[in-house]
């Protein structure tokens, strides 16, 4: 809290605060005589548990007095809120993330999770908006007032996960200067206070979820290199493998418990965790009260129930380490952050996966405030904004979906962010007067295959011959890691903006996954695009024939039309196979059978072009007609037409 002895200047401008909003704690911090500092309530106490509960009369209570009424009331009283943002209605994981009832969207309702809280339908939004509150009153109790925040977010966070923590902010009355990865924030903190250059992984194992990420610290400049991690895998894990072990050792079933018995024996079962942090074992009595009248948990036991969980950790690590392209031998260091980084098994597991011991001289638990506190400094203009840059990455490559239903990668997976980029479209058929615009994400060949992210229409288009409209899309994914499109066609001038929000999110263990299903189906990906990709290309090559023949008729020599139908005839049916090579052949039969013919067709209208003009006309013209070939070979394949 402020000391009595400070000197409070009404004049000085409101500061900026950095939060961590954490599965199980939160806390919010600031940079006092140039140093992050985290903010104690008047206890003492930096950390606020991560809970809220709604009481009969409306009132609403966080923290710790809301966690004491979790055991005797469950339903009312919401841990954890972090796991269900952006998280869908319908999504399967919700039903097992806690004891809640949930409400059913109505008729043009957002897809998005509600909670049954004594007859009101409140949403992981709203939760999150409370704690924030809270934490912004405990700052505003040190400072008078606050400028802006800059809040964290795992490093997997979607657009959806991240929008929701942004529409929290707002409702919580904070200005969101900006959202950072907390293992980027992490690294902000030890880049700082250290001046360290060098390799490193942040592991960062907290309440509810996993993040590791691989980054390289150079001169003040923080390169995220790669991203993963599992959203359903941290501390809350551990205290459920020993509730179940408590559970054993005292004769009950678990599934016969009621959810405050659930809680009370979790509530046991968390404190022997922090108990056997500095000790060999822990007794605890009975919470049933019943016989026997006491339980005991030694750490090797602690330890084998927490092996499973630590493996899957070692599985989203060595996949990041291969990602970066980085050996553990070539890392310089090993941030530990979250207070599940203080189980000495999980610091002997991380010293044992790679190679050497972790750094721990920054509280795990306040690192990732501390790191955002440090940015927010700088983004109120406090420091030197440029002497330190964050560069985060792109967790899955966005793209859109061309002819065929091929995905063309616009950005790709571990892009770093902010970043651009754009590409060039065109029509497929005549007199194509608009383009569905979808945009998905993923790792396969086949949009079919990847996450859908939102489709838009740009309508208007004037009818012209295929391939002549240009389409231009540029995607930009901003600093929070939020996207944006803007498609303009080039000829028209006309042109569209969304920013992509999808319904619900991704977490870490299903990005892993896909991830895991694009290796997995690699080959067979590649034979679907081969055959896709020849079958646009067989569609466009008859398409195009046939315009010619009945419109240079006169030039075709006796026979000639037949051996050309011939040939289409034939590729046509290939087509319709799986034979992406019996395709390419059959395009390369078509354009022998049409060579002569083409080669007629090309010289008249050369002569057409020509006809009464100048020599440096025409040679204007010929550099013209080369433009438009150019184009044309390089152009990207076509979305699916809007309207024909």
């Amino acid at each position: 809290m402020t000391s009595l002895l400070e000197i409070f200047d009404p004049k000085a401008p409101p500061r900026a605060i950095g939060i961590d909003l954490g599965t199980t704690n939160s806390l919010v911090a600031y940079v006092k005589n140039e140093r992050p500092t985290a903010i104690q309530d008047c206890d003492g106490r930096a950390l606020l548990p991560s809970v809220v509960h709604y009481g009969a009369a409306g009132e609403v209570v966080v923290g710790e007095n809301a966690a004491r009424r979790a055991a005797e009331s469950p339903r009312e009283t919401i841990v954890s809120v972090k796991r269900f943002m952006g998280r869908g209605a319908d999504d399967p994981e919700t039903a097992r993330l806690g004891p809640y009832a949930f409400s059913i969207p109505k008729a043009g309702e957002p897809n998005v999770v509600r909670f049954d809280v004594r007859g009101k339908a409140i949403t992981p939004v709203e939760v999150s908006a409370e704690i924030l509150r809270a934490l912004k009153r405990l700052a505003e109790d040190e400072l008078r007032s606050v400028g802006g925040a800059v809040i964290t977010v795992p490093a997997y966070f979607d657009d959806a996960q991240r929008q929701a923590t942004k529409d929290a902010g707002r409702l919580a009355g904070l200005e969101v200067l900006r959202l950072i990865n907390e293992p980027t924030a992490a690294a902000l903190a030890y880049g700082l206070e250290k001046k360290q250059n060098g390799k490193f992984a942040v592991y960062d194992l907290g309440g509810g979820t996993f993040d590791i990420t691989i980054l390289v610290l150079d001169n003040g400049v923080f390169q995220v290199r790669s991203t993963g991690g599992d959203s359903a895998l941290g501390g809350d894990d551990m205290d459920r493998a020993l509730a179940e072990e408590i559970f054993a050792k005292t004769g009950r079933d678990p599934k016969t418990a009621s959810p405050g018995e659930v809680r009370v024996v979790l509530d046991v079962a968390r404190r022997v965790k922090h108990g056997l942090t500095g000790a060999q074992e822990v007794e605890v009595e009975n919470p049933f009260g019943k016989e026997p009248k006491s339980v005991v948990i030694t750490r090797a036991r602690f330890d084998e129930l927490v092996e499973p969980l630590l493996a899957r950790t070692g599985v989203a690590c060595r996949r990041a380490l291969k990602d970066a392209e980085i050996k553990p031998g070539e890392l310089d260091g090993v941030i530990l952050v979250g207070g599940s980084t203080r189980v000495p098994a999980v610091r002997s597991y991380v010293a044992k996966l790679f190679g050497k011991e972790p750094l721990g001289d920054i509280d795990p638990d306040q690192v990732v405030a501390l790191g955002a506190a440090v940015q927010a400094n700088l983004l109120a203009g406090h420091g030197d904004v440029e002497d330190v840059l964050l560069l985060d990455v792109i967790a899955l490559s966005l793209g859109i979906e061309v002819g065929g239903g091929i995905v063309d990668r616009i950005l790709p997976r571990n892009t770093t962010t902010p970043a651009a980029a754009r590409s060039t479209y065109t029509t497929q058929e005549d007199n194509q007067t608009g383009f569905e615009i979808h945009v998905v994400q993923g790792e396969r060949e086949l949009a079919a295959d990847c996450r859908s992210l939102a489709k838009f229409t740009l309508r208007g288009i004037p009818p012209m011959p295929a391939g002549l409209a240009r389409l231009e899309l540029t995607f930009r994914v901003d600093a929070d890691g939020l996207l944006g499109v803007h498609a303009v066609e080039e000829t028209t001038g006309i042109e569209q903006t969304v920013s992509v929000k999808p319904s619900y999110g991704l977490d870490d263990e299903t990005v892993e996954q896909m991830l895991l299903d694009a290796i997995d189906h690699g080959e067979e990906d590649l034979a679907a695009r081969r055959l896709a990709e020849a079958r646009l290309e067989a569609h466009r090559i008859v398409t195009s024939t046939r315009k010619s023949v009945v419109a240079d008729a006169d030039l075709l020599l006796a026979g000639e039309r037949e051996s050309i139908e011939a040939a289409v005839a034939k590729l046509e049916e290939v087509a319709k196979g799986d034979d992406a090579r019996r395709v390419q052949l059959h395009i390369e039969d078509l354009d022998a059978a049409t060579k002569d013919f083409a080669g007629r067709r090309m010289n008249r209208a050369i002569a057409q072009a020509i006809e009464g003009q100048k020599l440096d006309t025409v040679e204007q013209t010929v550099e013209h007609a080369k433009g438009i070939e150019a184009a044309h070979a390089h152009a990207p394949l076509p979305p699916p037409p809007a309207s024909r």
